[in-house]
């Protein structure tokens, strides 16, 4: 089957005008920008990048500006790229810019080499020698978009799965998708395949990338660079009992890999053999286990021996396991939740009332006391409409899909809080008396603007309490600081656990909890059982 590559090109135009006109005058350009002021280099490079595209030249002539422009344009890529990290979601009207701002130069870049590709297809002659090198640059630079997007937590659009398939089917149905070609700016792949940019883009995209930290994606991004070379892509497969299942691939869809049995075959599908990948993840495991350090076993110069297993193990999931067995099996449900973020404001709805320093006599007033008495809990809705008054608001949520152990999320409201991952939460489904305290797994921005997030619930009934260190030398003993006490579930097999404020932690430190509804006890805090963002959850013995 010939792949027809459709390039979305408009005409050139006599009228543009780019500072640089050929390669040489784009040499000396280049060597008077200014990199100090990083924004306006931005800028200049995109208006340059946009005015030569439009600009009519030779097709080598073309191609030989481009590639002097590369090493300019990946340096203040970068750079710019920095402003956006550890940004919660949905980015602010500055940072947005800068996102946009970035895939468009990256876009840009695409749109250049495919001019060059136009001219390959149309028999230039000078370009008859380059066309793995133009196919390579287009799907190299058609992955960096996206791999931007999967970076700063946006979904990109599906015309970038269209444009990456065309480019991939178009390369392989010349015979040029295994040719390699020189990447000077690749430290780790100085020389790479079409199949190779093709198959890393693939994987990235497949692993889940909302859930991993942009140092996890970095990695990711290294080690596919490393691995992408292990990977086939094949007209037919084969599957062995216990061996990894393969992941297919349609080039006539706008979509990535999917499991070989969600998939029908036709012509346009391709199949990834993943048992050679399945091995690395699991030989660099073992080797990790016993003692090895992540730089002797060629995975990152100064990396942690538990986080690698913990991220090695998460990509085995990904890509060599099925997925079809799932713990805590989601179901589709169709209501919607109230959600609040930060702790005073979870506190607030929690408690039915906003967090204050309690004096020495804290107890319950009569009213809460009668309350809990009749109904087992404070009753909210007459409270939620004073709190929501003294700037503790609620969004309105839909939940798309849940299980006992969580939820995925989508925000109705069309303005609302921030989110990272690994934040705390509370949620009220509308069928629901009480919040429930959860923790973002992964968040992102769909195409449509709107803000999703994937929920990992805490087990347990949530309590708010108020709690203090105590001792002679507590600089912090006399201030009480809002926290959530979490019953013990004996179905999960979990004791009850508190929830704290993060940096607040100290082992066998003792401090007092004040309850709505006991009066204080003193208790001994023991491990820390996970710590995110704005939180961290403690063990604790009462003492």
């Amino acid at each position: 089957m010939m792949s027809m590559l459709t390039l979305p090109l408009e005409p050139t135009d006599d009228r543009a005008d780019p500072i640089f006109k050929d390669a040489a005058s784009c040499a000396r350009w280049i060597g008077q920008l200014q990199l100090t002021n990083l924004q306006l280099a931005h800028s200049l490079l995109l208006t340059q990048v946009n005015e030569l595209n439009r600009y009519p030249m030779r097709g080598l002539e073309r191609l030989n500006t481009l590639e002097l422009l590369r090493e300019t344009v990946g340096y203040v890529q970068d750079d710019y790229a920095r402003k956006l990290i550890a940004k919660p979601l949905p980015l602010n009207e500055s940072e947005l810019m800068v996102f946009v701002a970035i895939v468009q130069l990256w876009q840009a870049l695409v749109l250049g080499y495919q001019r060059c590709l136009q001219a390959y297809m149309a028999d230039d002659r000078q370009l008859a020698r380059h066309g793995a090198l133009l196919c390579h640059r287009c799907l190299l630079y058609s992955g960096l978009e996206i791999f931007e997007h999967l970076r700063a937590g946006y979904e990109f659009d599906t015309k970038l799965w269209h444009q990456l398939h065309e480019l991939y089917a178009f390369a392989e149905s010349r015979d040029m998708q295994l040719m390699e070609v020189a990447d000077p700016l690749s430290a780790i792949q100085p020389r790479s395949s079409c199949r190779n940019i093709y198959v890393k883009t693939l994987l990235a995209c497949h692993a889940r990338p909302a859930e991993l930290t942009r140092s996890q994606l970095q990695l990711l991004d290294r080690w596919l660079a490393l691995w992408s070379n292990t990977v086939t892509v094949d007209r037919s497969y084969t599957v062995s009992k216990g061996d990894a299942p393969p992941l297919a691939v349609d080039f006539a869809s706008t979509h990535g890999l999917y499991p070989v049995r969600q998939v029908a075959h036709s012509d346009s599908m391709r199949y990834l053999a993943t048992v050679p990948l399945s091995k690395v993840l699991r030989v660099k495991t073992i080797l990790l286990q016993q003692g090895q350090t992540p730089r002797q076993v060629n995975l990152c110069e100064h990396g942690n021996g538990k986080d690698c297993i913990d991220l090695l193990t998460f990509l085995h999931q990904c890509w060599c396991e099925d997925h079809s067995v799932r713990s805590g099996e989601r179901r589709p449900v169709a209501h919607h939740a109230q959600l609040c973020c930060k702790m005073e404001s979870i506190y607030a709805h929690v408690a039915g009332k906003p967090f204050k320093q309690p004096r020495r006599d804290a107890g319950i007033n009569s009213m809460a006391r009668k309350q809990i008495e009749t109904f087992g809990r404070v009753l909210q809705d007459a409270q939620n409409n004073e709190l929501l008054e003294m700037g503790f608001p609620l969004e309105n949520w839909h939940i798309e899909n849940e299980s006992i152990l969580g939820a995925r999320l989508v925000r109705e409201d069309a303005f609302g809080g921030r989110l990272s991952c690994n934040q705390m939460i509370a949620l009220r489904p509308s069928d629901a008396g009480a919040f429930m305290l959860g923790i973002t797994a992964w968040v992102n921005v769909k195409c449509t603007g709107q803000l999703q997030t994937g929920v990992r619930y805490l087990p347990g009934v949530a309590e708010a309490v108020s709690i203090r260190a105590t001792g002679v030398n507590e600089a912090l003993s006399d201030k009480y600081v809002p926290a959530f006490l979490l019953q013990a579930v004996a179905a999960l097999k979990t004791h009850a656990s508190l929830i704290i404020p993060r940096d607040w932690f100290q082992p066998d430190r003792v401090i007092e909890v004040l309850r709505q509804d006991s009066g204080a006890q003193n208790a001994k805090m023991g491990f820390s059982v996970e710590r995110g963002i704005d939180y961290e959850r403690v063990s604790f013995t009462l003492v």
